[in-house]
């Protein structure tokens, strides 16, 4: 007898994640000696006393018990650091956790996220996933946000703002943001990724407008991108919606107890943040000197275009001998070369490259 047909992959996955484009991260080679300035990293270790917090924890029979579902001690020592009440903070295994557990949490089957392009991609992604719509809404070309962002739509129920944006590295004011949050008719999300490296923020805002949710990162200001950990500040109402999504045990013991460490040290977090600002500043006017347009960053990178050179044989060039930037390319607006603030050694090899490219 003949075995059984074996129906294809499509037909046997929802329709809606058949057609996706699934999110394609950045390069992360295994093996060979690289200058990575492509994913946004932190060039320096993170602060002394996260190795302390993951050696005492290691200890003993912690790592035998589940951890705490609500990272209770690291949200008792943010709340400190951040001026609000515990019961303000959510934790992540990553800010792109929290991302997702936002998109299932306010997002339904034939509704709609709004976002800006271009940004970054997974706010389409997540959508996706839902089997909703992505209403992307073009900066304008000095990398604003007009007042179509704000615009209405019956089936809005999520507006995402990456801000510093990626790969432009810009930042709109919060006032900008506070003005569209008002007139938005859905939940807001202020992506702060790269929030510690800007100049303002918008977490005031969180206070003064229900809708509003801000999310941060460790994987870039904190140094800790391979630990996986985030956390999103809102008010408690949306806080205890937003708890019934999350997985049940979403952040392991280690990754709280670095994360409580790490935040515990704001000295640490103010020198390292000064560092790359002057790295960065040294970046912007040395790519500018060579030609390109280096925009005024508010991250940890610097998104650079060319007037008269194509992009991608600038970024092949260079991974060829060995450094890693990223070349993106945006349908419709564009593509360029981000270019992650690394040690200033990687940043002067860097340059020393791109002078003879």
């Amino acid at each position: 007898m003949p075995p059984a047909s074996t129906p294809s992959t499509d037909r046997l996955v929802r329709p809606e994640i058949a057609a996706l484009d699934g999110y394609v991260p950045g390069e992360q080679p295994q093996s060979g000696k690289w200058i990575k300035l492509n994913t946004n990293e932190n060039p320096y270790p993170p602060s002394p006393a996260v190795a302390r917090a993951l050696a005492a924890t290691a200890t003993g029979r912690t790592l035998a018990k589940y951890p705490d579902p609500m990272a209770t001690a690291f949200r008792r020592r943010a709340a400190e650091v951040l001026g609000v009440d515990p019961d303000w903070i959510i934790c992540g295994n990553g800010s792109d956790d929290l991302l997702t557990i936002l998109v299932r949490t306010f997002v339904g089957e034939g509704e709609c996220l709004r976002m800006p392009y271009p940004s970054y991609i997974l706010y389409r992604t997540l959508a996706g996933i839902q089997g909703a719509s992505c209403d992307e809404v073009h900066y304008r070309p000095d990398w604003s946000l007009g007042d179509d962002f704000a615009s209405a739509r019956d089936d809005l129920r999520l507006a995402i703002v990456a801000n510093p944006n990626s790969p432009s590295g810009t930042l709109l004011p919060p006032a900008r943001v506070a003005e569209l949050a008002a007139r938005l008719p859905c939940a807001v999300v202020v992506d702060e990724a790269y929030g510690d490296f800007a100049d303002t923020n918008c977490l005031g805002l969180v206070k003064d407008n229900p809708r509003v949710i801000v999310t941060r990162s460790f994987s870039k200001s904190y140094a800790l991108a391979g630990l996986r950990f985030g956390f999103a500040v809102a008010q408690p109402a949306l806080i205890e919606q937003m708890l019934k999504v999350k997985d049940s045990y979403n952040c392991d013991a280690l990754s709280i107890a670095a994360a409580t460490a790490a935040i515990d040290d704001q000295a640490w977090l103010a020198d390292n943040r000064a560092k790359i600002v002057a790295t960065r500043t040294r970046l912007i006017e040395a790519m500018r000197a060579l030609g390109f347009n280096a925009h005024e960053s508010q991250a940890n990178f610097v998104w650079c275009t060319h007037a008269e050179r194509p992009h991608r044989p600038i970024y092949e060039a260079l991974k060829a001998q060995g450094i890693l930037i990223r070349f993106m390319n945006y349908a419709g607006w564009g593509d360029g070369l981000r270019i992650t603030v690394g040690t200033d050694d990687e940043i002067d090899a860097f340059l020393a490259v791109m002078k003879t490219v």
